[in-house]
């Protein structure tokens, strides 16, 4: 019996160390089968992450740039709203009250955030030569390959055009881009940079220096770093559908000596807008400048500036008679060539000392403003979200950390006390709030460039979205006017009608010092990438009387309060609507 007992007490510990030795090999395979996972996870994210698929990141990352929807207003403000800027109650946190596309706003910006972390990890260095060989001019570019040279950004000899995009550039995109713009060459760099130009540069490279692979392409050579695929498009010229055609800008008085203002000159009998455009086009001038018979080419400088227009009936008959008017006045008109003086842009070198906010309630012209700014002083401008369709048409800044120090400014639409006092200073831009709720709805159920169908304003998202967005216009201003520590105002509305001017004072207060030829080369690309085409008509009016009497009542309140702080009040267009 003592045997038997023996036996059973001997094979139960067995049985137990088997236990232990089966559990612990289980947890050793689950672990193994956890990291390949997640190494499959990353390699993917490397290859693009998909928009619905949402990737763990770090806690301190998933919060950088995170709307608090604390700083959105009840969708249904009560009275004391109106009182002035103490009575503004903080927003409530319960989401059972929140409009739901302002969670979904949330989210998307998480699900940003995520798909940048996992692109910004995995980011392709330029290819060493080896990968080089790999890489081939295929068939299917039909311009001729012409060779790698070399770039200057300073000196560039392609500048007739310059864009950009950082997630979709191929040789192909790049070389229609420049045909349609009636260019002869195209020259690619860094993998996502397209540069248009009559002139192929003088400096040959090495062909294994151009090794960037095209972001768009895989395969493919777009460049290096400071090196130009460059590709001859003249036989694309013709196919190709022009982009934009010759614009007519005025009738101004001539400078005194036209010679020594415009840098090239042409004299023909019977000459056209056409004939002076193209000659001026391929010279890779922005202006064609024609009085009587003589045609000159140049850009807006101090001498020449564009501003005062005079009425057109002066200049009639200068096409054809060089001694019309006395010769005081001439046509102006804008070719297709791209004035690129100042588009070239670069991070600050040395981590700014001041911390500066462009801030704006959302649809306010904070884009527009940027894309100003960058190209009056030559610096990037950050973002404290990230906006890939920004970043992939040129705006660097949004991949940089917003508190990077980098950047000349940081673009913001936060109003929370803790987010305002973390900057030394701000821009202020304001909008009317009737223009910034029809932009802000566009872009949200369209895109920066996109509109809302009837069926969107016609839904009851519309009035839901004016009865909170309204109220965050308001809180907007009022919370950076009473927590701002050093403030410049900018209202939208004066920044396009006197763009030199209030361009002049941005860039001050930025402490930068700028020529006035910048400014006028600012001018003379005014739009940018990010400008809906005209405004879209709408066959009935988006505001109810409703809608009015409450949006009035926040203008009044915003305007008074500027005026308690010592600022100019809001323009007059903005009440009474």
């Amino acid at each position: 019996m003592a045997k038997a007992f023996f036996r059973l007490q001997k094979f139960l510990r067995r049985t137990q160390f088997l236990l232990f030795f089966l559990t612990a090999a289980y947890l050793m395979a689950g672990s193994l089968l956890l990291l390949q996972r997640t190494r499959l996870v990353i390699q993917q994210g490397s290859r693009g992450t998909p928009a619905n698929q949402a990737l763990p990141v770090p806690e301190e990352m998933s919060r950088v740039g995170i709307i608090d929807p604390r700083t959105l207003q009840n969708p249904r403000p009560g009275p004391r709203l109106l009182v002035g800027m103490d009575a503004l109650q903080e927003p409530a946190l319960d989401q059972r009250h929140s409009p739901h596309w302002l969670m979904s706003r949330n989210s998307e910006l998480r699900q940003l955030r995520r798909r940048w972390f996992h692109r910004f990890t995995s980011d392709q260095e330029p290819l060493q030569t080896a990968g080089f060989k790999a890489m081939k001019h295929t068939a299917e570019r039909k311009g001729t390959y012409m060779g790698c040279f070399t770039h200057d950004s300073r000196e560039r000899t392609l500048k007739g055009a310059v864009f950009y995009d950082l997630r979709k550039m191929t040789v192909a995109h790049c070389q229609e881009a420049c045909a349609e713009r009636a260019y002869s060459y195209a020259g690619l760099a860094y993998g996502a940079e397209c540069y248009c130009g009559n002139m192929l540069p003088a400096a040959a490279a090495k062909p294994e220096e151009c090794n960037s692979e095209c972001k768009g392409e895989k395969g493919s050579v777009c460049g290096g770093v400071n090196r130009l695929s460059v590709y001859g498009v003249e036989e694309l010229r013709a196919g190709a559908k022009p982009r934009r055609n010759v614009i007519y800008r005025g009738c101004f008085r001539a400078p005194e000596n036209l010679t020594d203002t415009f840098p090239a000159s042409l004299i023909q009998p019977n000459l056209t807008v056409e004939m002076c455009s193209e000659f001026c086009s391929k010279k890779e001038f922005p202006l064609a400048v024609i009085r009587g018979q003589e045609c000159y080419c140049g850009y807006p400088t101090g001498r020449f500036p564009l501003r005062e227009g005079t009425d057109r009936l002066r200049c009639s008959g200068t096409r054809n008679a060089s001694s019309a008017a006395g010769g005081q006045y001439c046509l102006v008109y804008q070719t297709p060539v791209q004035d690129t003086r100042c588009t070239d842009r670069k991070f600050l070198t040395t981590k700014s000392k001041v911390f500066v906010a462009l801030s704006s309630f959302p649809g306010a012209g904070n884009t527009w403003a940027r894309h100003l700014i960058e190209h009056a002083t030559g610096y990037y401008t950050g973002s404290y979200y990230f906006d890939g369709a920004l970043y992939n048409k040129g705006f660097k800044g949004e991949k940089d950390h917003w508190r990077s120090r980098r950047t000349i400014c940081v673009k913001t639409h936060e109003s929370g006390k803790t987010e305002i006092e973390m900057f030394d200073s701000a821009i202020l831009l304001i909008r009317n709030p009737y223009k910034s709720l029809i932009a802000e709805f566009n872009r949200k159920y369209a895109g920066h460039l996109g509109y809302a169908t009837d069926r969107n304003w016609k839904s009851k998202e519309w009035p839901d979205f004016v009865n909170s967005y309204a109220s965050w216009w308001a809180s907007h201003v009022l919370e950076w006017l009473k927590y701002g520590k050093r403030l410049l105002i900018v209202h939208y509305e004066d920044l396009k009608q006197s763009l030199i001017p209030k361009l002049k004072e941005m860039v001050e207060f930025l402490n930068v010092t700028v020529t006035e030829d910048r400014l006028l080369c600012v001018e003379n690309n005014r739009d940018g990438n990010f400008k809906r085409s005209g405004a879209k008509q709408k066959n009935f009016e988006p505001f109810t009387q409703e809608m009015k009497d409450l949006i009035n009542r926040y203008i009044l309140t915003v305007d008074e309060a500027l005026r308690g702080r010592n600022f100019s009040g809001l323009p007059r267009e903005y009440v009474p609507r």
